[in-house]
């Protein structure tokens, strides 16, 4: 680990870090936000076989117009929505006609090296407020907003640099403000990119017809801070291409927003042609890294924009070749797809093992039409399930532009499909190691339990080697507690003295008064799974995922599922001394209350559960943490509970059993 010590006070005297450390900052900071473990890592290059297959020259749209989606012009799209989701998005364009185009200060990008805020806000509310208003053009038709997207337009035009303070180790020049002189591609310049682009395609016209500057610069912008850069620089190291480094969710992510830019904005059929043809051998690299079981150790949150960016590009290419460019017969491609209902556990929850969130965002829209390509049922039931719980249909959708217009476009079919809430009744992804299951197949009454195995260099990875979950009738009861809003400390070598990084707040033990250790080293070994009509086992040993000073020869750690009876957590463990303490934690979020002697009562939303232990074995203690971040409330509102059950042995071997059943 690099020893340094970075302010992150807000004084402005105490911002500036000195040339060298900060290097070593930046080399740090991305490499541990965005290791990702690679399985496979076989040379498949799937897509770039294709492109040969279908020859692009002759394939590929001389103009995005071919693609069929509805212009502006397209009255009888937009006069045919649902007036309820008319109403609405000219409510939220009403609502910016006034807004005040800030300027982007440079003291806003500065605070995330002062005080490590990320200043979301500042780059998300005019991003909002442009779509609000093309959004509401569309629908309305008469003009009432294209100044307030001339301004909108304008703004971006002006601005330095499209991306997130975040992200500045992508530039050379010490981070804290943009370069202008490289412009650099990051999350944020891929949105806007495809934002703006798409605001060119629909507008054009309408913008020459107030002045003839204004579609040109918006292009010109596009080009100069984008495009361009894409075109010239294959060392972006999300691109995968000059080999530095494995790609996580931001290559598929990226490329689909440069790819929509290419394809609307490119006149040169030449360049264009080449630009997708370097989309496509980038996205070869996040699918050469993709495990074959499909599974995203990122988690279902992350998903939507690793698999489920990749059908967009997936999609996207497709359409732009009249339907020839198709892979979806893929084994992995359906793998990367199904993965997101083998981890769903019941309408909003999801698997949230790492810095995923317990209730995602899930596109339903997205799930529902990669399902369609895939020929997955399941899948396509399930998005249209997703589909009626969001309410589409019958509230405006949200995202992107291109994402909203997708939406619009398949509520009829989606709201026609059966939809079901898919329960799966067990599930093992052997890559990643993450395997689970429930006491019956479509019925969320009883036990859900997903556990881990892997290694602790994941991407997003908390030290979780080993953990669970149980939900019971579809409600949490041991959960994992996620991750707090993002700051500069989340991505630095601070990261695993945050509280929810520490495996002491995840569902394991301290061993010999020490918590897992952050590495691919420290690793699961021996990892098993074995599912029947009974019960469910997972099993694993993860006493490697420790560092030495944790003196353990063997940690095997069991979940047993007994369906329709109970859930069991057994340790078996032999140290090799012992120096200090020894506990196992549980992370709940239920109401936990001693009744008597080796018996806990949890009180859930609509459950009531006994967790019984040996008290001679095991000594508890019930400790509630209130949760204040902004990030975990949405989920954990009323707090969190942690029962450390201390080890009362100080043999070198032993052995507990926790037990959870209904009373």
């Amino acid at each position: 680990m690099i020893s340094m010590k970075i302010s992150l006070k807000s004084n402005p005297k105490s911002a500036f870090i000195s040339e060298n450390n900060m290097k070593k900052f930046i080399l740090f900071t991305s490499f541990l936000v965005f290791s990702f473990c690679s399985i496979s890592a076989e040379k498949r290059d799937l897509l770039q076989k294709e492109a040969q297959k279908v020859n692009m020259e002759q394939s590929l749209v001389k103009t995005f117009s071919e693609l069929n989606f509805p212009k502006y012009s397209d009255r009888s799209f937009w006069d045919s929505l649902p007036s309820q989701i008319r109403n609405e998005y000219i409510e939220s364009a009403e609502a910016a006609l006034n807004y005040n185009w800030p300027s982007i200060k440079a003291t806003d990008y500065l605070e995330f090296i002062r005080s490590g805020d990320r200043r979301d806000e500042v780059y998300s509310a005019p991003r909002s407020a442009l779509v609000a208003l093309v959004m509401g053009e569309l629908v309305e038709g008469k003009g009432r907003f294209l100044d307030q997207i001339v301004n909108g337009v304008w703004f971006y035009s002006e601005q330095t640099w499209w991306g997130w303070s975040a992200h500045f180790y992508l530039q050379k020049a010490l981070p804290g403000l943009p370069d202008v002189n490289e412009p650099t591609i990051d999350l944020g310049v891929g949105e806007v990119a495809n934002i703006l682009s798409w605001t060119w395609f629909l507008f054009k016209d309408e913008f020459d017809k107030i002045h003839p500057l204004i579609a040109n610069r918006l292009k010109n912008e596009v080009m100069k801070k984008a495009i361009i850069p894409y075109y010239k620089r294959s060392n972006f190291w999300w691109q995968g291409l000059d080999g530095s480094r494995l790609v996580n969710n931001w290559n598929p992510w990226i490329n689909y927003n440069i790819l929509t830019a290419v394809l609307i904005l490119e006149d040169n059929q030449e360049k264009k042609i080449s630009g997708v043809e370097k989309v496509i051998k980038s996205l070869d690299q996040f699918i050469n890294d993709y495990p074959d079981d499909g599974g995203c150790d990122e988690g279902p949150s992350y998903w939507r924009r690793a698999g489920g960016s990749l059908f967009q590009c997936l999609n996207l290419l497709s359409g732009a070749t009249k339907n020839k460019f198709n892979v979806y017969d893929n084994h992995l491609v359906k793998n990367i797809g199904s993965y997101i209902y083998k981890v769903y556990i019941e309408y909003p929850y999801f698997i949230n093992f790492a810095d995923a969130d317990a209730v995602p965002n899930a596109d339903a829209t997205i799930i529902f039409e990669y399902g369609k390509a895939i020929n997955d049922p399941s899948m396509q039931k399930l998005g249209a399930y997703l589909a009626f719980k969001q309410n589409l249909g019958q509230k405006m959708p949200n995202g992107r532009i291109d994402e909203q217009i997708l939406q619009l476009m398949q509520l009829k079919e989606i709201k026609d499909f059966h939809g079901e809430d898919i329960l799966i009744r067990h599930f093992w992804l052997p890559d990643i190691e993450v395997g689970g299951g429930r006491d019956d197949s479509n019925s969320s009454k009883g036990f859900f339990f997903a556990a881990k195995g892997g290694n602790n260099a994941e991407s997003h990875n908390h030290n979780d080697v080993g953990s669970c979950i149980v939900y019971y009738n579809g409600k949490p009861c041991i959960v994992d507690i996620g991750r707090e809003k993002y700051t500069a400390k989340t991505f630095s070598n601070q990261r695993y003295n945050i509280w929810t990084m520490k495996s002491q707040y995840h569902n394991l033990p301290k061993i010999n008064g020490t918590d897992q250790k952050n590495g691919r080293e420290f690793k699961a070994i021996h990892t098993c799974y074995k599912s029947d009509s009974k019960q469910i086992i997972f099993s694993t040993d993860i006493a490697q995922a420790y560092p030495k000073e944790a003196g353990v020869k063997k940690w095997e750690r069991t979940y047993l599922l007994q369906r329709g009876k109970r859930f069991i957590i057994k340790d078996t463990y032999e140290l090799k001394e012992v120096v200090d303490t020894t506990s196992i934690n549980l992370i709940l979020y239920c109401d936990a209350r001693k009744i008597e002697s080796g018996i806990i009562r949890l009180t859930g939303y609509n459950y009531n559960l006994d967790l019984k232990y040996n008290s001679n074995i095991l000594t508890p203690k019930i400790e509630h943490y209130n949760v204040t971040d902004s990030g975990l409330k949405r989920y954990w509102p009323e707090g969190i509970t942690r029962i450390v059950f201390t080890v009362n042995s100080a043999a070198r071997k032993g052995e507990s059993v926790i037990k959870i059943m209904p009373l």
